[in-house]
């Protein structure tokens, strides 16, 4: 049975709505167990990251996905915070050959979400995990993937209300990326 941990930091609560879509996805497959882990401000403390549970909660999952906002080309301050903590798993490699994956929303339609998501896939090989993309082609299954990365699940919202921004499509494109995590996930603990 395969636990997915989704880590997010959400400033307005759209990312906050892309987790939930995440682990709609991850849910959607059998016996999957899913973790919802935001990242808070009360964890940071003197600008580290302190919060042992969310890091043991990590540490036992099968799978970790990333998300944060894409702000002033990179993920948010808070989620830089809880990476740069991983420090000593990264240290003890406890978080090698987990699968990792990665998603990000911005007003942007492009909003230099790439760099966010790459800023995620090097974080997960630094840990020495197996990164998971969305194994989509753009708009190949009705509007998912309409921003056309194959590194991580991206999603637009500005100033609209969580429930309207992101999309339904972008929102699709996140519940994509969970279940194939969950998938990998499952498959990968049978090897």
């Amino acid at each position: 049975m395969p636990t997915v941990s989704i880590v997010y930091f959400s400033g307005g609560g759209h990312t906050a709505a892309f987790a939930e879509a995440a682990a709609t996805g991850a849910r959607s497959v059998a016996d999957t167990t899913v973790n919802l882990l935001r990242i808070e401000g009360k964890d940071i403390i003197e600008g580290r990251y302190k919060n042992d549970a969310v890091l043991a909660t990590l540490t036992a999952s099968d799978a970790i996905i990333f998300g944060s906002p894409t702000y002033m080309a990179g993920p948010s301050g808070q989620f830089k915070t809880f990476a740069d903590a991983t420090g000593g798993i990264w240290f003890q490699q406890l978080w090698k050959d987990k699968l990792a994956a990665g998603f990000t929303v911005s007003a942007g339609a492009s909003g230099d979400k790439l760099n966010t998501l790459e800023y995620f896939f090097l974080l997960s090989q630094q840990h020495g995990m197996v990164w998971i993309g969305t194994g989509v082609l753009p708009y190949a299954t009705g509007a998912i993937n309409r921003f056309s990365f194959s590194s991580g699940a991206a999603g637009q919202a500005n100033q609209e209300p969580p429930d309207e921004m992101p999309n339904a499509d972008d929102k699709g494109t996140a519940e994509h990326l969970g279940r194939r995590v969950a998938t990998a996930a499952a498959r990968w603990g049978k090897a």
